[in-house]
């Protein structure tokens, strides 16, 4: 049997059935949605393509200039340092100081990452055990609960349509259960949600995690793109370094996905249990990536706040293009997705099939909430990563298709 993975790419999953952890990953949802995308284009559809999560903006120039600048020095294209160059260490603290008033040492508080991804699945290699439990939200960014399933950890997901709703279920959970978790996995703002949580859900999960010896993992890779509130961090939370870990990312505040840099920062433990995993298994993103990710962080930041007003008014536009179409869709505080009920029309058809018919007769690409977790059924992710006049032209393919 032929099935296509998240690059578009066949394989053959006859070949697959006897690795072990192989076998722990269920069937990706989205790659039915990717084969139909790559069909219709194939057969010349143009797809308005709010599917896959992936910034059109362009990187700032300063950080381009800083890369090719660097790329030029032969000293430079050698091997790098797993956890990150000092210099790279010493931005990432600036930021958190400049950010959230958060002071971190830049020798044992700070790990330089392959993207936010690559730290967070790493992490939960260096501290999971067979058979350990995870807590982590659903419907919520896949990697959260398989970074754990590959690493041998049993995941119990919790509903987390909103913080509220995730912090209500964690206290339910906790109070039936034999023993704790190892870990709490945390994202807000949320992929797919868009919700954000305020201090005090980090206060009583930081509370939480000490009364009953749980790690937190938090992702805030979504930290500097919101419409109302400021998302805070974890680490403004007093204490919250004896138990918690944060990944950030510059792929969407600095529209860098393809660059792969990130940050894992918080408790020395976690830090220097990821730092030595890391040390066997890479050494550090290539360093002219890492000097200009020092120019993000440090340079002027006047473009994280047009990307964030781009994103709003994008944001804006869809969801009363798409009312108009006859689609409602809560309006997102933050993050770059939407996180849309199907139309109650489609409502028992299911979020997979929805989508696949929707790309057929609207040429409109959406991601089946089912992709994100079970209680992820019902919604489709929508990702503001097309301009204004495509999402007008994608409400108007919906409304002939809503209509007809």
């Amino acid at each position: 049997m032929s099935q296509m993975n998240q690059d578009g790419q066949d394989y053959d999953t006859n070949t697959l059935e006897d690795f072990y952890r192989i076998k722990k990953l269920p069937p990706y949802v989205f790659q039915e949605v990717n084969k139909l995308k790559a069909e219709l284009r194939a057969g010349g559809a143009d797809i308005i393509d709010f599917g896959f999560g992936n910034p059109d903006l362009p990187t700032p120039k300063h950080v381009i200039d800083k890369l090719i600048e660097t790329v030029q020095k032969p000293k430079t294209t050698g091997y790098s340092v797993s956890k990150g160059i000092l210099g790279l260490r010493q931005a990432c603290a600036r930021y958190y100081k400049r950010r959230f008033d958060v002071d971190l040492d830049v020798d044992s508080e700070i790990v330089a990452t392959i993207g936010s991804k690559e730290g967070f699945a790493n992490l939960a290699q260096a501290i999971t055990a067979p058979g350990d439990v995870i807590y982590a939200p659903d419907p919520s960014y896949p990697l959260h609960a398989y970074g754990f399933i590959i690493a041998g950890a049993k995941i119990q997901g919790i509903s987390a349509i909103t913080a509220d709703e995730y912090l209500a279920g964690i206290k339910k959970a906790l109070a039936v259960a034999e023993k704790p978790p190892l870990a709490i996995v945390v994202c807000f703002p949320s992929n797919p949600t868009g919700q954000i949580a305020d201090i005090s859900f980090y206060e009583e999960i930081v509370a939480i995690a000490k009364a009953h010896d749980i790690i937190i993992l938090s992702d805030l890779a979504y930290s500097e793109i919101y419409f109302t509130e400021i998302p805070p961090s974890i680490f403004e939370v007093e204490g919250a370094k004896d138990v918690a870990v944060e990944t950030i990312s510059l792929s969407k505040t600095y529209s860098m996905a393809g660059w792969r840099m990130g940050f894992a920062v918080g408790s020395k433990r976690l830090i220097h249990a990821l730092a030595r995993v890391k040390s066997y298994l890479d050494y550090g993103a290539f360093t002219p990536i890492q000097v200009a990710a020092c120019a993000a962080l440090d340079g002027p930041q006047d473009c994280v706040e047009e990307a964030r007003a781009i994103y709003k008014a994008r944001r804006d536009v869809l969801v009363e293009a798409f009312a108009e179409a006859g689609w409602d869709i809560p309006v997102p505080p933050a993050s770059m997705f939407a996180w849309a009920p199907l139309p109650p029309q489609f409502a028992e058809l299911g979020s997979l099939e929805f989508a696949k018919l929707l790309m057929r007769e609207a040429s409109v690409a959406v991601s089946p909430g089912v992709g994100f977790g079970e209680h992820g059924e019902g919604y489709v992710r929508i990702a503001v990563v097309e301009n204004e006049q495509r999402i007008r032209q994608a409400a108007r393919n919906i409304k002939k298709f809503l209509n007809a």
